[in-house]
């Protein structure tokens, strides 16, 4: 929780200190930010902090886990009280963040507030999101709601979306074909109907460690990956011969990044092992297969062979990290109507960040990314939301109850 100090920051900020609604959003944001869940990390506590508040609210929930029972998605229902066929809305939000590096001014794990922003990881990217739909689940609770209200958060999906389709699959089981799903990423509060895809890998090299001095009787793993790095690039420039027509991202293309080269130990001995870290963003899913196609067939073809002539051992294998589908635009999506009637914007932007909207869709669920804070301040040192935004959240969802009480 927070320390008097910012207590007292909170109560006297800005002209809303009298807002139980905007107090109570900003105490669960700055628990949330308080739960360190850097991708990769344990985050039970925090899903049991959110899951305490709806179940105390009547919630219902389901959880679904990693292998390890470390990581955690939680999906909870306030019911409809009078259902009348509308169909469910599901209020999207990942619970990871990503890692802390030097130089904040302020404690990354602390929320602070000052010259009315709100500053603390994940703030913006996107506890800022799920706190206001925590502050609001007592208002949805109270209501006389005509459809169920969903509330969905995720792990990891900072790291290709690790933990949304072990959600998704139970869903689909459960036959949950149907709904709205707004996931709140930071987007000002604009509707967002599109993104690329993003596809994750590491391609591990083994080869035969030697001394430099003798290289013919080695196998660099270091050497090989740099050929296949090559092999990267030179695909990379034919994915923009691939634009499609009428493209509407920026870049029009699929893009492709080499992330990093890890491998050798000295200057003078051969090395044995060595990895590469890198992703592409296809603007359709065919550019991606055309991609893994290429790659596969370089190693297979040639790679391989050659390291295998001097030790047979020698291995090259990809692992797939994460495979995010993209969002595609749909011209008559329900979800971004929905939107629309309670903000009054009608404009619809593309971003080239990936999020789980494509996820949901795929499976039925008409969708639409639109949340508080900018992604501007995501990842960033000193991350922060603006208040103001948080007050755009909250008049949002108070139009989504509108939206689901029996008039």
């Amino acid at each position: 929780g927070l320390g008097d100090v910012y207590k007292r920051q909170i109560f006297m900020s800005t002209e809303n200190n009298n807002n139980e609604l905007y107090n109570n959003s900003i105490k669960i944001l700055s628990d949330l930010i308080s739960f360190k869940t850097i991708s990769g990390e344990d985050n039970n506590s925090l899903i049991n902090y959110c899951d305490d508040i709806l179940k105390k609210l009547g919630a219902t929930s389901f959880k679904t886990f990693d292998d390890e029972k470390k990581r955690v998605n939680l999906f909870a229902t306030l019911k409809a009280k009078k259902p009348n066929g509308k169909i469910p809305i599901i209020l999207s939000g990942h619970t990871d963040v990503v890692p802390v590096s030097k130089g904040w001014s302020t404690d990354p794990f602390k929320a602070t507030i000052k010259d009315d922003k709100l500053y603390g990881r994940g703030s913006c990217d996107m506890k800022g999101f799920i706190a206001c739909t925590l502050a609001f689940a007592p208002i949805f609770s109270k209501s006389n709601l005509d459809r169920d209200i969903n509330f969905s958060f995720t792990f990891d999906e900072e790291t290709a979306c690790i933990g949304a389709p072990l959600l998704i699959k139970e869903l689909k089981k459960r036959g949950f074909k149907k709904g709205i799903c707004i996931v709140g990423e930071p987007t000002n509060m604009k509707i967002i109907d599109a993104h690329k895809g993003a596809y994750e890998y590491t391609t591990y090299f083994e080869g035969l460690a030697g001394h430099s001095s003798q290289p013919h009787k080695g196998v660099s793993a270091v050497e090989y990956a740099a050929r296949y790095v090559n092999k990267l690039i030179e695909l990379r420039e034919k994915l923009k011969d691939r634009v499609p027509k009428n493209s509407i991202f920026d870049p029009p293309y699929s893009t492709l990044s080499v992330g990093g080269i890890f491998g050798g130990i000295a200057h003078n001995v051969i090395s044995d092992k060595c990895n590469v870290k890198w992703e592409t963003r296809p603007v359709v899913k065919d550019d991606a297969v055309y991609l893994n196609a290429e790659l596969d067939k370089y190693v297979n073809e040639i790679l391989l062979p050659d390291m295998k002539k001097v030790y047979p051992e020698s291995k090259i294998s990809k692992e797939i990290i994460g495979e995010i589908i993209g969002f595609d635009r749909d011209e008559k999506s329900e979800a971004c109507e929905f939107v629309s009637s309670i903000t009054g914007d009608n404009s619809r932007e593309v971003v080239s960040f990936g999020t789980e909207a494509g996820l949901f869709q795929e499976i039925g669920i008409s969708t639409a990314v639109c949340g508080p804070g900018s992604i501007e301040q995501a990842h960033k040192i000193d991350e922060f939301i603006k208040l103001e935004e948080i007050n755009k959240c909250l008049k949002f969802l108070n139009g989504v109850k509108d939206k689901s009480i029996q008039n």
